[in-house]
């Protein structure tokens, strides 16, 4: 149902369009890495992602549950709350494990969070939590690293500012960029799997990023 949604909601906001590493495939069981920038950049990786034939499960807070219709529909379809600092925390990973062991692919935002800026500008990824290289550790699963771009330009900024850009953004149809990097393994401890993860998203946005002629990407 959300990844359906996203692919009518994202060319009603904006026009996207998607690249990949050359001859890269999206391989079952794999856990998707996403850069997270704004509340508009889940429906674009989805509305990308269902264009390219996957349906992920999202891995998000779980503040989300208690959204009304988007909690129910988040439950419905099997995607796993994140409780952290609680002791359900660990749930979420065994949940993830599961999944991927029936050949779903995972969607999880390692930033843990959006970033604190009010502009619309584009900015690499923020520092990663650890909870991707332990899975990824846990289950053997290949990491999908994603970047997008254009996000920011829907909705961004302080409260008033993201419905302005929500109400305007049919109108004004920002450019959207999504990139796959090549599939890969991590390697080492937590800390240096969770570096090369970090390293292989931030080069996918760069990627994305440099399609929009963003200035960041150059940086």
């Amino acid at each position: 149902m959300l990844s359906r949604l996203a692919d009518h909601l994202i060319p009603a906001v904006g026009r996207l369009t998607i690249t990949t590493d050359e001859d890269v495939d999206l391989p079952p069981a794999g856990i998707i890495a996403a850069n997270h920038t704004s509340l508009a950049d889940p429906a674009i990786v989805l509305a990308a992602l269902h264009r390219l034939g996957a349906r992920p499960v999202i891995m998000a807070t779980a503040g989300l549950w208690r959204v009304p219709l988007l909690g129910r529909a988040l439950a419905r379809e099997g995607h796993i709350p994140v409780h952290r600092g609680d002791p359900r925390a660990p749930q979420a990973i065994a949940l993830a494990q599961e999944a991927l062991e029936q050949g779903r692919h995972i969607l999880i935002y390692a930033e843990g969070g959006l970033p604190d800026r009010k502009d619309a500008t584009e900015a690499a990824p923020g520092t990663f939590r650890r909870g991707l290289a332990r899975l990824a550790h846990r289950t053997g699963a290949p990491v999908i690293p994603v970047g997008q771009a254009g996000a920011r330009r829907v909705t961004s900024g302080s409260a008033v500012k993201q419905l302005a850009g929500l109400a305007t953004a049919p109108l004004r149809r920002p450019r959207l960029h999504l990139h796959v990097g090549r599939p890969l393994r991590l390697d080492g401890d937590g800390q240096a799997a969770t570096a090369q993860a970090h390293l292989a998203v931030t080069a996918a946005w760069k990627t994305a990023a440099t399609r929009l002629n963003e200035p960041a990407a150059a940086a």
